[in-house]
């Protein structure tokens, strides 16, 4: 049977540049107390660049938690009070040098509900203009591009393991066909 957990008490336990964690001790039906460890995160957009003959831009860079080089779609956090979109495009320009004249959104996702509240917002973006990479300090990537045919066969040999990347590519491709 599904039921509500009411909270009995959230505590912060610590807080970050992106990430909070609390801990919410919350009661069910039964009322017996539970611990709920949960990651406060402002949410990010994803955007999935598109070229002119149906390319679709990528980029690679490091990623510590998972110590590998993940393949990914261009990503980034929502500042405080950030349009999705003006942060989607934004990663766009800063990750890739693409800026984009047609940009629609998709759908937005939990990445990890089981123990975070991070939303993510999916674009994507045609019509597309090259220009100068502009990454964040101390983000390097490397800008790749792919067709779709490629990216589904690399998902499903295990080479695209970042979830958002693999959402968004599943979901473009009935998207371009």
């Amino acid at each position: 049977m599904l039921q509500n957990e009411k909270t009995i008490r959230s505590e912060k336990i610590f807080q970050g540049k992106i990430i909070n964690l609390r801990l919410d001790t919350v009661q069910l039906s039964d009322e017996k107390e539970y611990s709920r460890e949960i990651i406060e995160h402002s949410g990010g957009a994803a955007i999935i660049p598109i070229t002119e003959d149906n390319k679709i831009i990528m980029v690679r860079q490091f990623r510590k938690p998972v110590e590998d080089f993940l393949l990914e779609v261009p990503a980034g956090k929502l500042d405080k009070g950030e349009d999705p979109l003006v942060c989607a495009v934004r990663e766009l320009k800063e990750e890739t040098g693409y800026e984009a004249k047609d940009v629609k959104f998709l759908f937005s996702f939990y990445s990890s509900p089981g123990f975070s509240n991070e939303m993510l917002y999916l674009y994507v973006a045609k019509d597309l203009i090259s220009g100068e990479v502009n990454p964040d300090e101390g983000e390097y990537i490397e800008i790749e591009s792919y067709s779709i045919d490629e990216l589904l066969n690399m998902i499903y040999n295990g080479e695209i393991k970042d979830g958002k990347t693999i959402t968004a590519i599943m979901a473009v491709k009935d998207f371009l066909f």
